[in-house]
């Protein structure tokens, strides 16, 4: 997530205690938008793993892991969790991965291009990104995904 534009880049779900996703998802979301200067997380296993740390030295970005325990540190992206959690997934009974997958899938569609954000002055983040994006770098062409 940009933590300006509250914009999510990438995601993913997984139902083992594997780390792959987790060196996955920031995999993409780097290869579509860049390297963040700071990648702030938790102290879990997954995140945690040096397959992902390894991979965020290699394309020199920050990694900080620090406050353990501090609420304020992943405030954001708890908050986008607890937001996909009531208003998607807890509302729904589905029966397999891929159906949640989709569903998640659709909500995050609709979180960034259209769900407006009060922090954003009620833009959803995808057009807050692409005007963040416009004002950083007038002269060079912008990818629009949003």
């Amino acid at each position: 997530m940009d933590w300006h534009t509250r914009k999510v880049s990438c995601w993913r779900i997984s139902n083992t205690l594997e780390a792959e996703f987790c060196v996955d998802a920031p995999t993409e979301a780097i290869h579509k938008v860049g390297p963040p200067e700071i990648m702030n997380t938790d102290e879990g296993s997954q995140v945690a793993s040096f397959a992902r740390t390894d991979r965020l030295r290699h394309s020199v970005v920050r990694i900080s892991m620090d406050g353990k325990g501090r609420f304020l540190d992943n405030s954001l992206i708890e908050k986008l969790w607890r937001t996909l959690k009531y208003e998607c997934v807890y509302l729904h009974a589905r029966d397999t991965g891929s159906e949640t997958k989709a569903a998640i899938r659709k909500w995050m569609t609709f979180y960034n291009r259209q769900r407006p954000h009060p922090a954003l002055g009620g833009k959803p983040p995808a057009l807050a990104h692409l005007q963040r994006n416009e004002l950083n770098q007038p002269h060079q062409p912008v990818h629009r995904a949003a």
